[in-house]
C-alpha cells in the first residue's frame, strides 16, 4: 500500500513514469507497507509463468530476504531508483521517508536494497556509485541504517495514514523499538543470501 498523497506522472521517454508527492510527506512517515493485496511469489511460482508474465513480474517486484518476489498491486510499483533516495526499506515490511519530501517531488528508492536479480547502470547523481548490484546491502547497510535510525524516532510525531494497514506483528515490533524494549533491526536483515554477484569494494 503506497502513501495516499502520491500520484503517477510521466517523466520522459527514457525514464518512463515515476511516483510523485501531491502533498508534503514528513521525514519518518511510512511511505509504503506490505498489505494483504500485495502478492508474494515463491521462486517456483515465478518459474511457472510464461516469459511474458515473468518480465512484467520482474519489472514491478522486488525480492525479500527469503528470495520471494513481492509484487506490488498499486502505484508503489512506479517508484524509481536513486542513489540519493528519499525513501528507505526497513526490516519491518515497510518503507519510510528518510527526509522531508515536498509536494511535487518524486519518491525514490535505492534499488541496491531490493535484492535485484542483475546489476544495472544508473545515473550517478553525484554519487561515487554508478552501478546497482544485487548484493549492495552487504556493502551499504551501515549507510542506510544511519538514515533509518535518524528517521525512525519521528514516526510517532508525524501523520501516518498507512498505520491501519500494518499487521499487528509489525505494530508491536515498531512500538517495542520506539519504547526502547528492542533494538532497531539493521536493514542488512533484508538481504537475500542467494544473491551471488559481489559489487566493488568501497
Amino acid at each position: 500500500m503506497i502513501h495516499p498523497s502520491t500520484e503517477v506522472r510521466y517523466i520522459n521517454d527514457a525514464k518512463g513514469y515515476g511516483l510523485f508527492a501531491t502533498g508534503r510527506i514528513a521525514c519518518g512517515t511510512i511511505t509504503w507497507t506490505l498489505d494483504k493485496l500485495d502478492r508474494v511469489l515463491l521462486p517456483e511460482e515465478m518459474d511457472s509463468f510464461d516469459e511474458k508474465y515473468q518480465q512484467i513480474l520482474l519489472k514491478y517486484s522486488f525480492r525479500n530476504n527469503q528470495g520471494n518476489y513481492v509484487f506490488c498491486w498499486d502505484n508503489g510499483r512506479y517508484i524509481n531508483h536513486s542513489f540519493d533516495a528519499n525513501c528507505c526499506l526497513t526490516p519491518y515490511d515497510l518503507e519510510i521517508a528518510v527526509r522531508d519530501i515536498e509536494a511535487g517531488e518524486e519518491l525514490t528508492d535505492d534499488y541496491g536494497y531490493l535484492n535485484i536479480i542483475e546489476p544495472f547502470e544508473a545515473a550517478p547523481e553525484g554519487s561515487s556509485r554508478s552501478v546497482v548490484y544485487p548484493d549492495d546491502l552487504l556493502i551499504f547497510a551501515e549507510m542506510w541504517d544511519k538514515k533509518i535510525e535518524a528517521a525512525f524516532p519521528k514516526m510517532p510525531q508525524v501523520d501516518q495514514p498507512l498505520w491501519s494497514f500494518l499487521s499487528d506483528h509489525t505494530v508491536g515490533s515498531i512500538q517495542a523499538v520506539l519504547g526502547g524494549k528492542r533494538e532497531l533491526l539493521s536493514i542488512r536483515s533484508c538481504y537475500y543470501e542467494g544473491a551471488k554477484i559481489i559489487g566493488p569494494a568501497v
